[in-house]
């Protein structure tokens, strides 16, 4: 093993360390499958130091003197090591509260759903785990506590989302998201299970919604002062969370101004489709019409849950001619579990255990469908499942030849850009049912757009919560629930949304260089293999990857 593969994998260690629901999740077994992350102060402070020593120590190696694989995953080392320096120093666990994806209190609700038990000690771990969430909801409890002391405190309206999120918990009956069945039989697992969930599990969440409601929500920031600017030091670290979602440099201001041009362009886009469908080129009436007309809304869920699965096989089909390399596992389509959808995202996708033991599904999200847009549904399902993060994740996860790092690492601009890049690319392959549903595509091009302007404003230039929502509105054809449930997100995790249109925009500047330099040469199949079959890039090394192929490809 060489060094720079020795280094990739303490990183591992370390992430996994932080993040053992991840771990258990992808599938990979070991100690971590009894254990919960630790949340304090403390721990945190230690990972950030065998972090920023980690990264150190990778970029004192000359880089001239690796194999081209070992050069790449340097790279991927240091990045991923200082963009989770960028994580810690943001302190996002102290304000997060009401995100089931990302509010660390939340997260088990969301993680142990995707985690499988095939195992006795793997069962034996789950159980070590409800053991252990007293003591881990304490923990962020004080961690909370000690943040609002120093005037880092989330706001108002997402602290009752929290306390709504963890009394949808607490009244469920039969639907524990928290409960798992094990693939094997374990002598006493399912009483103990019951009693732990009835005497530890429960009692604490209703300590933590105690303290959200008695303690958070009276001095939770007001809706006019969202974002992470109104914190202590909250610019700085808005910065380094930009910094680590996008993987660039690029300044809020700069992202902000990227944003409000690229909704201008969309116009022309709609004008000549809304011709089509509605018989007018109006911006407003295409999105009134978009917004309230009732055939464009869903019966009920499980109508749409079928069209996602109608467009996904529709993908299926066609894809061998666009990639060389087509995961043979297909992607499941499930609602998003009842505890995180009112008020939750639209969609997402979970890569499958790389045990076998889970596949890839892509949640859908049904709560209120009939308030729900129709014509995105066949976007999100491209960007979610294939041939977006299906096809992505799934090809990642099989690259064994090389480090786990590069598998699984989580650098959201390549993650993300290359969903948006399948949208688009779905139009290309001829996968949309007709002009609604392009409306839909242009829709979502909005929304990530949007993202641009409404995440910036909100954490960097002080816009309130409605700026952002009206915004959006003016912008977005979507309904009202869709758009204040996505500012709710952007509110919730600062910059994570800029990570979409920043890679999307990336991807598809070197795949017209490539085009450009080839010609007549130019195999999209072979450039999804490149993009698709070196893991997970910054978006600066993937740009490289592609220059070199092309070189290569040239120079024969």
């Amino acid at each position: 093993m060489s060094e720079v593969d020795r280094l990739a994998d303490e990183y591992i260690d370390l992430y996994f360390t932080a993040n053992p629901l991840f771990a258990s999740a992808l599938g990979i077994r070991g100690e971590h499958d009894a254990r919960l992350a630790d949340h304090s102060a403390d721990a945190e402070w230690r990972q950030r130091a065998a972090l920023a020593d980690l990264a150190v120590r990778a970029e004192a190696i000359p880089p001239d003197t690796l194999s081209a694989q070992d050069a790449l995953t340097r790279q991927v080392v240091i990045q991923q090591a200082r963009a989770a320096v960028d994580l810690i120093d943001a302190r996002l666990p102290d304000v997060v509260v009401s995100d089931g994806l990302s509010a660390p209190a939340l997260l088990p609700m969301t993680a142990f759903a995707m985690i499988t038990l095939p195992t006795e000690d793997a069962a034996r771990g789950h159980l070590k785990r409800l053991g252990a969430m007293s003591s881990y909801l304490d923990t962020i409890t004080e961690r909370q506590r000690a943040g609002a002391a120093e005037g880092n405190l989330p706001p108002g309206f997402l602290v009752e989302a929290g306390i709504a999120y963890v009394d949808r918990y607490l009244a469920g009956t039969g639907t524990d998201p928290l409960r798992i069945r094990p693939q094997v039989e374990v002598a006493g697992y399912a009483e103990e299970q019951e009693r732990l969930l009835a005497e530890v599990v429960r009692p604490a969440y209703r300590r933590y919604r105690e303290f959200l409601a008695g303690e958070l929500a009276p001095r939770g920031l007001p809706a006019d002062r969202p974002g992470l600017c109104w914190l202590p030091d909250g610019e700085r670290r808005y910065a380094g969370l930009v910094r680590a979602h996008t993987t660039t440099e690029r300044t809020a201001q700069d992202l902000h101004d990227t944003g409000l041009r690229l909704i201008e362009r969309l116009a022309d886009e709609y004008a000549e489709l809304g011709k089509r469908v509605f018989g007018t080129g109006d911006l407003g009436e295409i999105f009134r019409r978009l917004r309230t007309d009732p055939e464009l809304r869903w019966r009920d869920g499980e109508e749409l849950l079928e069209a996602a699965r109608a467009a996904i096989a529709r993908t299926e089909a066609v894809a061998p001619l666009w990639f060389r390399s087509v995961p043979s596992q297909r992607c499941e389509v499930r609602a998003v579990p009842e505890t995180e959808a009112d008020g939750g995202t639209i969609a997402y996708y979970i890569e499958p255990a790389m045990d076998g033991s889970r596949p890839g599904v892509y949640y859908a999200n049904t709560d209120r469908a009939h308030e729900r847009s129709r014509h995105v549904s066949e976007a999100i399902a491209f960007h979610e499942a294939v041939p977006g993060h299906h096809f992505q994740l799934s090809t990642s996860i099989g690259l064994t030849e090389l480090p786990l790092l590069r598998r699984i690492a989580d650098v959201n601009a390549y993650i993300e850009g290359w969903g948006l890049y399948a949208e688009r690319l779905a139009d290309e392959m001829g996968l949309y049912s007709g002009d609604v549903a392009r409306l839909g595509m242009l829709a979502q091009d909005s929304m990530r757009a949007g993202r641009l302007v409404v995440d910036t404003g909100m954490h960097a230039l002080g816009w309130s919560r409605q700026q952002a929502v009206d915004y959006l509105l003016e912008n977005v054809p979507l309904g009202r629930v869709e758009i204040e449930a996505e500012v709710n997100r952007y509110v919730a995790v600062p910059g994570q949304a800029l990570s979409y249109m920043v890679g999307r925009l990336e991807i598809q500047r070197i795949r017209a260089e490539a085009e450009a330099a080839l010609g007549p040469e130019f195999d999209i199949r072979d450039f999804h293999d490149v993009v698709l079959g070196n893991g997970h890039l910054p978006l600066s090394v993937l740009a490289s990857v592609v220059t070199d192929w092309v070189g290569g490809r040239t120079a024969s």
